[in-house]
């Protein structure tokens, strides 16, 4: 098992690009089982979750062509689907990641038939399906679960009325899925409730250069009216908003002054506006963001709540800056309520974290303390990183296969602007805290010996 070895107390500075979403790149990639003809795709980051999303449409008969196409090692990616292929899903593969669950819809509108295993990914609690099935048999699939597996068949979708909103709000793979299934479907489907997420509308976007018909991306209503068939095309992804935030946010917490590239402001908005509460200096143009951090960070407030609010998939993150804060802050998770299991690892840093329910308050203090973490969950592994770049002393950040699933070369990028970081080989067992006056090479003999 894989980890970060970090020395903390080092200032970010410098310029950095950010990678291509992978939110953006996986629906992308499933509507791939749509298309009659080859699809080119640039700017898809090389991340574990697309490995795995290009492992299931390998086994639906698409094969994905990978390579580096520039100097910034951006990839170009092709896809080519053979329709006549198998049509299962298999659950070591979608259980891995809960966004292959996004092939169900174009593999049914495409084939008829679709056998998917119920998704996996993150342990963010209680995350079902039943907004995306409600959709497909809607469309007039006929559904059932067989021995955790998703069945569906449907001679010929047709176009309806479809309300995706649930008790949580809405569901963007959900819209994923409906939308790609609705554009081979017979006449014109309104899907009302549909998330407004900026990867829904960079989808939307692709499938409508594909030749699909479709208004209304961006708003909680979007119109899709069936066409016969869809051809290949070539298509950019979007850059990741999310990486573009996390970078932003390990300047913040380690009082440094970084710049990030390749990147789309207009994505975050919300973000730029809460930086700027805790005393962030925030500057941007049409596709880079500067951070600067004079000062330790004031204490704040904030909701995790879908587009255009802050991201659950920053909660994590906010919550490590927050522990450096003069003084106390709250933050509230509405999508994700039990997201938390972060938190219980920075109380081993030195800092008093309160979990209620889906909120959390968090005394500040001036300076965390180096120690062994485990990452339980993609963005909550990212989290412990930049609280290790804060840390005095030295931070092991073990199971950073979890970071591998949505972070394009993380450590290389940190490396870049400052941080003291290395990936190295180390024993599952080993918890025990460093102390913030004791050099690595206890550490180092630890890992070596593992």
């Amino acid at each position: 098992m894989d980890a970060y070895r970090i020395i903390g107390g080092r200032k970010l500075q410098g310029t950095v690009a950010v990678s291509g979403s992978k939110n953006t790149a996986l629906p992308i990639m499933a509507a791939s089982l749509l298309v009659d003809g080859p699809v080119h795709l640039t700017n898809v980051p090389d991340v574990v979750d697309v490995s795995t999303l290009a492992a299931v449409l390998g086994r639906l008969g698409v094969a994905v062509e990978r390579s580096e196409v520039d100097d910034e090692r951006r990839s170009r990616m092709r896809l080519l689907a053979d329709h006549n292929a198998q049509h299962v899903a298999p659950n070591h593969l979608v259980s891995r990641m809960r966004a292959s669950f996004c092939v169900l819809g174009p593999l049914l509108a495409r084939r008829g038939r679709a056998v998917v295993a119920l998704p996996g990914g993150c342990n963010l609690g209680d995350r079902p399906v039943d907004l995306h099935l409600k959709g497909l048999a809607a469309l007039g699939a006929e559904i059932q679960i067989q021995r955790g597996y998703v069945v569906a068949r449907a001679k010929r979708l047709r176009g309806a009325e479809i309300q995706l909103a649930g008790v949580h709000g809405s569901t963007v793979t959900g819209t994923a899925n409906v939308m790609m299934a609705a554009t081979l479907a017979e006449g014109t489907t309104t899907i009302r409730g549909a998330a407004v997420e900026p990867e829904v509308v960079e989808l939307g976007r692709y499938l409508s250069q594909l030749g699909a018909n479709i208004e209304g991306m961006g708003t909680p209503t979007i119109s899709v009216r069936g066409v016969s068939r869809l051809s290949g095309t070539n298509y950019e992804i979007a850059p990741d908003r999310i990486e573009t935030a996390t970078l932003l946010l390990a300047a913040a917490i380690t009082g440094g002054d970084v710049t990030v590239t390749s990147a789309r402001p207009d994505h975050l908005e919300s973000v730029l506006k809460l930086f700027r509460t805790f005393g962030a200096e925030v500057s941007h143009d049409e596709s880079a963001l500067r951070l600067r951090m004079p000062q330790r960070p004031r204490p704040f407030h904030f909701v995790a709540e879908p587009y255009p609010g802050i991201p659950t998939d920053l909660q994590p993150l906010m919550l490590a800056l927050s522990c450096i804060a003069d003084g106390s802050s709250t933050i509230e998770d509405r999508v994700f309520p039990v997201r938390w299991r972060h938190a219980g690892e920075l109380r081993r840093m030195g800092v008093h974290v309160h979990v209620d329910r889906c909120h959390s308050t968090i005394d500040g203090v001036e300076r965390l303390v180096g120690a062994a973490v485990r990452s339980m969950d993609l963005r909550g592994g990212a989290a412990l990183v930049l609280a290790g770049l804060a840390a005095q002393g030295e931070t092991v950040v073990t199971n950073v296969a979890h970071i591998d699933r949505g972070y394009e070369r993380f450590a290389q990028k940190l490396g870049h602007l400052g941080a003291d970081i290395e990936r190295v080989a180390v024993n599952s067992e080993y918890r025990e805290p460093s102390h913030p006056t004791t050099r690595s090479r206890q550490v180092r003999e630890r890992l070596a010996d593992a």
